[in-house]
C-alpha cells in the first residue's frame, strides 16, 4: 500500500515507505534489509519483509501523508527544557514517588479526553465473551491515539488488566473500542483520589501495579491511562467495536454493537474467524449476539418534547432517543448517564445490581481499608465487586451525571 500511496516517514536517520495507522497515530515502516528494532514479517507479494510500528512521536518526518479526515487528538507535551527530554519524563513516569513532580503532572495533564475520542481496553478471550454477552466499559482504559503503535499481541501485553496474561497464549489479543459520550466520564488515576490503589498487597490485586502518576508501567513506553469515574460502567455507545490483533499485526474487526437491538453484529468473515476460537461459549458462526436481558447497572437518558427516554450516543453525531424506528429517533434537547451510588461499611460504592435483597457493588475509591472491611474481590485491574445486604446499604440514591449539549 504504502508503495501506491507514496507515503514516506523519517525515523532514526532514515526514510522507509510506510502505512498509516489510526490517522497518523502511528504508522508501520517497511525496509527490504535487517534493521536494529525491526521484526522479520513478510507479506505475500511484498519486497519490504521487515517491519516496525511506531507512534507518530518517534518519527522525525512524514513525507506524503493524506489529509486529515477529523480533528486530530492532542498529543503528550512537556515543557521545553535544555537537559531534560524524554528519558526524564519517562524515568519520573515509572516512579511512584515522583507523582507530584510538577514537569510530569504538566505532561499528563496534556493527555486529555474530548467527547468523541476514541478509547480503548483491551481485553483477555474471557472478557471479550463477557462483553460479548453485555458488560459494560468500566475501568481502566486508554485514548487509541496513545496506543496505536502498540499493534501485536505481544506489545499490547503491558496494556492488560485481567492478570490473566501469558494463559491465552501470544497468538491473538482483544479489544474493546468505544468513543467517549463526554469529559466527565473519565479520571487520571493519579493524586490523593486514587492514592488507595497505590497501596493494594500484589495478592489483591490484577494485572499490574498502579503507580500514581497516570502513566501504565512500562520500561519502554509512556502511555497515559485513564479510569471509568468512580470505576463505574460506562452506556455502550452505538457503534463501538470488538476487534481483534492477530501476530501479523493488522486490526480485525469481529463485532460493532447495535444500540437498538442490545446485541453484537459479527462483522469478520471467514478467514479471521479462527481468532474467535478460544472465546469461551461463542460460535465462530454466530452472525448476531444478543445481549438479551442482561441487567444494566447505567444507562442514557435524555429529554425531548417535555418527555425523557432511554438514549444512546451515536457520536460524532450526537445524543438521540433510542427507540427501533429511525424516524423516532429525536435528538435530545438534555442528556445525562444515571446510576445508583450507596455506602456500605464505610466504602462508597456504584451499585451493579439487585438480586433477593442483596446489591451488587463496586468500590469507588477501593484501597487497603475498604478491601479488608467489606471483603471485596479484584475482578480486573482497579475493579473491585462484592455483595452487599440491602438492609445494610446507606445513602443508596439514583444519580443523573448531566453532559453539557
Amino acid at each position: 500500500m504504502s508503495d501506491r500511496t507514496g507515503l514516506r516517514v523519517a525515523y532514526g536517520g532514515a526514510v522507509y515507505p510506510a502505512e498509516e495507522i489510526v490517522r497518523g497515530a502511528a504508522y508501520e515502516l517497511f525496509s527490504a534489509d535487517e534493521v536494529a528494532g525491526f521484526e522479520w514479517s513478510p507479506r505475500p507479494g511484498s519486497a519490504l519483509p521487515w517491519r516496525r510500528f511506531v507512534h507518530v512521536t518517534e518519527v522525525d518526518a512524514v513525507h506524503g501523508a493524506p489529509e486529515a479526515s477529523e480533528e486530530p487528538e492532542a498529543p503528550l507535551m512537556m515543557p521545553v527544557h535544555r537537559e531534560r527530554g524524554w528519558a526524564y519524563v519517562h524515568q519520573l513516569s515509572q516512579r511512584p514517588d515522583a507523582a507530584g513532580d510538577p514537569v510530569l503532572a504538566a505532561v499528563r495533564g496534556s493527555a486529555v479526553v474530548r467527547r468523541g475520542t476514541r478509547m480503548v481496553k483491551m481485553l483477555s478471550a474471557r472478557q471479550l465473551a463477557g462483553y460479548v454477552r453485555g458488560w459494560l466499559p468500566h475501568g481502566f482504559c486508554y485514548r487509541e491515539h496513545d496506543v496505536a503503535h502498540l499493534r501485536t499481541p505481544a506489545a499490547t501485553t503491558v496494556l492488560r488488566t485481567d492478570g490473566e496474561t501469558g494463559r491465552d497464549g501470544m497468538d491473538v489479543a482483544y479489544a474493546l473500542r468505544w468513543r467517549a459520550a463526554d469529559p466527565v466520564d473519565y479520571e487520571v488515576p493519579a493524586g490523593e483520589a486514587h492514592l488507595g490503589l497505590t497501596a493494594l498487597a500484589p495478592r489483591d490485586r490484577a494485572g499490574p501495579p498502579v503507580l500514581g502518576t497516570g502513566f501504565v508501567p512500562s520500561s519502554t513506553h509512556l502511555v497515559p491511562e485513564f479510569v471509568t469515574r468512580d470505576f463505574a460502567d460506562l452506556p455502550m455507545p452505538a457503534n463501538a467495536t470488538l476487534v481483534a490483533y492477530p501476530a501479523e499485526g493488522v486490526e480485525v474487526v469481529l463485532y460493532t454493537y447495535q444500540a437498538e437491538q442490545r446485541g453484537w453484529l459479527r462483522m469478520v468473515g471467514p478467514q479471521w474467524r479462527h481468532l474467535l476460537a478460544a472465546v469461551p461459549g461463542l460460535s465462530p458462526d454466530q452472525e448476531y449476539v444478543p445481549t438479551g436481558d442482561v441487567a444494566r447497572s447505567t444507562h442514557l437518558v435524555g429529554t425531548y418534547g417535555g418527555n425523557e427516554y432511554e438514549a444512546v450516543a451515536d457520536l460524532p453525531g450526537g445524543f438521540r432517543v433510542l427507540a427501533m424506528t429511525r424516524a423516532a429517533r429525536y435528538p435530545v434537547e438534555t442528556v445525562a448517564r444515571r446510576l445508583r451510588l450507596a455506602e456500605w461499611r464505610g466504602a462508597a460504592c456504584v451499585v451493579l445490581r439487585e438480586e433477593a435483597g442483596w446489591l451488587r457493588v463496586r468500590l469507588r475509591r477501593p484501597d487497603p481499608d475498604t478491601v479488608a472491611a467489606t471483603g471485596a474481590q479484584c475482578h480486573d485491574r482497579g475493579v473491585y465487586e462484592t455483595w452487599a445486604p440491602g438492609a445494610e446499604v446507606t445513602d443508596d440514591r439514583v444519580v443523573d451525571v448531566r453532559y453539557p449539549l
